[in-house]
């Protein structure tokens, strides 16, 4: 009933403090688009129609380049809080040779936004099954999927439910993968009262400080995190529409962070890991860790899934002087460690185990402008961005 009074009276200073919310939605494809034109390569942008997955009608917002390409397309599933502009240091280079597809999950950027289950294993289905209804919508048969973040829990456990669409697995600092261990609060030695703030905001999704911001949110941004919106500048001249992105992304209804909260045990930790489940993996799929030497997610975890997966291919990289935004920290690397894990994955039909040695010689950035030049002479840039949904298969 609460709710209901606060929407209704619009003239009360409390509505005043949250009525920026109603644009956002406007605000977050403007931001998005502005950080999207400073890319080389054409784009387009579509909603799909996924349907009664978790709400009544649910879409998925999908941007897409070189979708003529006949090569093996790449799936990218962005991190807590974030969506598809995020990858605009990537998408350039990966899409060279390749269909490239960055979705926005449902629950989060400008996708649906319904209400998914507080319990962690139904959380997590509905979130895998949003993808697999995307993917037959888009009617991909085969793809290589790139998760980060919590988007590499997702991608590690759809890739679990459906090995037959996986061609590759990469796995970019993924969220999610250790268990908690049982001395995990006094290994980081934190005092009193910051444990004590800590234990009174658990009920409470993760970016609840953005959304009480109000429209100071994307200030708080600029401020709490200025490493983020820097990332950026490679690309962007104007680094404050990283900011006003990441707000407008986590300023709407938080469904998809609900989603998260269910999830997790801890930040940092999920109640269900994916290292006790990784011999529901099939071994035929090959694995790329990709981790920033300088992240808070424990890397170790690869190795340890390497020596249970002694047959397989399971390829760990950790990337020197890049965070947990590895994609963003290093882009060059990280570029070139997923164009190689592509380009391998394309040249050898069934990838074991000794093929780690042999893996390809890194891509010099000269023969990335090169092949990246050659082939926007053929292009002409521009973004089709569709606000209308593609028909559903039948």
């Amino acid at each position: 009933m609460a709710d209901h009074e606060i929407v209704q009276a619009k003239s009360s200073w409390l509505w005043g403090w949250f009525s920026w919310s109603v644009a956002s939605s406007t605000m977050l494809r403007t931001a998005e688009k502005k950080i999207l034109s400073c890319l080389k390569t054409a784009y387009r942008g579509w909603y799909v129609d996924v349907g009664p997955v978790v709400g009544t009608a649910d879409k998925i917002w999908t941007i897409s380049l070189n979708e003529e390409s006949s090569k093996t397309p790449i799936v990218l599933l962005h991190g807590l809080g974030s969506g598809v502009a995020l990858w605009c240091l990537n998408l350039d280079a990966l899409a060279i040779h390749r269909p490239v597809y960055a979705i926005d999950l449902l629950g989060f950027g400008r996708s649906s936004r319904p209400t998914f289950s507080n319990e962690a294993e139904e959380a997590e289905k509905q979130l895998v099954r949003s993808v697999e209804e995307w993917r037959r919508e888009m009617q991909l048969e085969e793809f290589i999927l790139l998760g980060h973040s919590m988007g590499g829990f997702l991608a590690a456990s759809y890739a679990m439910h459906h090995p037959q669409r996986v061609k590759h697995l990469i796995l970019a600092d993924p969220w999610g993968f250790p268990e908690k261990p049982s001395d995990a609060a006094a290994r980081m030695h934190l005092p009193f009262w910051v444990k004590a703030i800590a234990f009174a905001v658990q009920p409470l999704n993760p970016l609840w400080a953005v959304r009480l911001a109000g429209p100071f949110g994307q200030w708080l941004i600029e401020k709490t995190r200025p490493d983020i919106v820097k990332k950026f500048s490679p690309m962007l001249d104007d680094t404050s529409v990283i900011s006003q992105y990441i707000h407008q992304c986590n300023a709407q209804t938080p469904t998809g962070e609900s989603a998260f909260h269910a999830m997790m045990q801890g930040f940092g930790w999920a109640k269900n890991p994916i290292v006790k489940r990784m011999h529901k993996l099939s071994n035929d799929i090959p694995i790329t860790l990709l981790y920033g030497s300088r992240s808070w997610v424990d890397n170790t975890t690869g190795e340890t899934i390497k020596e249970t997966r002694p047959s397989s291919y399971v390829n760990v990289q950790v990337i020197t002087g890049a965070g947990h935004h590895v994609y963003a920290d290093r882009s060059e690397t990280f570029n070139k460690y997923v164009s190689e894990a592509c380009a391998l994955t394309d040249s050898t039909p069934q990838l074991r185990s000794s093929n780690v040695r042999s893996y390809p010689k890194a891509i010099s950035n000269q023969e990335i402008d090169a092949v990246l030049n050659e082939a926007l002479e053929a292009r002409r840039p521009g973004e089709q961005d569709l606000e209308t949904s593609r028909p559903r298969s039948s």
